[in-house]
């Protein structure tokens, strides 16, 4: 069963790990309409799933009474994801580096990391609570 959403409909679910796999089918879905290749499919569910995961674990605080969307939407050179919660929001500027020595231990600012080096674009909006993910199309 494939669960692609229309062009801008909201993926909207309570903010509990087990739904980080409804998130991966409809990346799958997506990235599988799209002829996405492997390389590039690995590149979107990590950010994309990072993304979520702060969602759910910074932004929500883990309180499955918050809620996270996710949407995708796409054009003829790229496709982005956009991932909202409910939380407070940060500033994406203030995060340690992760890998600078001294925050190799710490666990935080990882995700936004990876998703800064895996996404071909990342914005911040909403003062932290929106994440836009754009990947562009070979």
């Amino acid at each position: 069963m494939e669960m692609i959403l229309a062009p801008d409909q909201k993926l909207k679910l309570p903010s509990k790990a087990e739904n980080l796999i409804l998130v991966e089918r409809m990346v799958e879905d997506v990235c599988d309409i799209f002829s996405i290749g492997e390389e590039k499919f690995g590149n979107i569910i990590i950010s994309v799933t990072e993304a979520v995961n702060n969602a759910i674990v910074h932004g929500n605080k883990n309180n499955p009474n918050k809620n996270f969307d996710i949407s995708f939407k796409s054009s003829p050179t790229d496709i982005t994801f956009v991932v909202h919660d409910e939380g407070t929001g940060f500033d994406d500027n203030s995060l340690p580096d992760p890998t600078s020595p001294e925050n190799l231990e710490k666990d935080n600012g990882r995700g936004v990391f990876l998703m800064k080096q895996l996404a071909d674009k990342v914005e911040f909006e909403d003062g932290g609570k929106t994440v836009v993910l754009r990947f562009t199309l070979n």
